[in-house]
């Protein structure tokens, strides 16, 4: 595995440390005004969620771990259990629900995901950046209220609650962001 320095390090970088795999999650460079300056790294255990917040100097040397990355598809779920197939050789794996974290509720039948492997260990799944997601509930326009940039609370087909311009309705689709639950256009 590649080494590389404290300073190279960044948001969702995979670092062997500990003895363990951890993920980059936030990256702060600071130079304080004595001293060397250094990276300010908080990490996720990518096994079982622990979360570290760790200092490296630019001398620091870090082991970089490459992951496989497989588009698989989502089939279908039973007792907490995702079941995924590989879209090139058909094998299936189930996956705890839990790994998809908050976008659980973006998870739609027959998407294609992406599935990160460290050798044959399932790490992460990604939904896609965008999804599609009908307007289950929200509130009616009110006259003159679309002068004003202004967002109304929307409740979708999922349950996530998201702010939607006023000219958007009940029953209509609309585009999500999933990496920070923002309504992006009509579909």
């Amino acid at each position: 595995m590649p080494k590389i320095n404290g300073n190279e390090i960044r948001p969702g970088n995979v670092l062997e440390h500990e003895g363990g795999l951890w993920g980059a999650v936030k990256v702060d460079h600071v130079k304080p005004g004595k001293g060397g300056a250094f990276a300010q790294v908080e990490m996720k255990n990518l096994r079982d969620g622990r979360k570290l917040n760790q200092r490296f100097r630019s001398a620091d040397k870090v082991e970089r771990v490459r992951l496989d990355q497989k588009d698989q598809q989502f089939l279908f779920e039973v007792d907490d259990m995702l079941t995924f197939m590989d879209t090139e050789t058909y094998e299936q794996i189930a996956l705890p629900a839990d790994i998809l974290g908050d976008r659980r509720p973006f998870l739609q039948d027959g998407m294609i995901v992406k599935i990160e492997y460290h050798g044959d260990d399932a790490l992460n799944v990604s939904v896609p950046l965008k999804v599609i997601c009908k307007v289950a509930e929200t509130e009616p326009v009110v006259k003159g209220q679309t002068a004003a940039n202004s967002f109304k609370p929307a409740t979708l087909d999922n349950g996530v609650r998201v702010m939607i311009p006023p000219f958007v309705g009940q029953d209509e689709d609309i585009v999500v962001n999933t990496e920070v639950f923002e309504y992006v256009e009509r579909a």
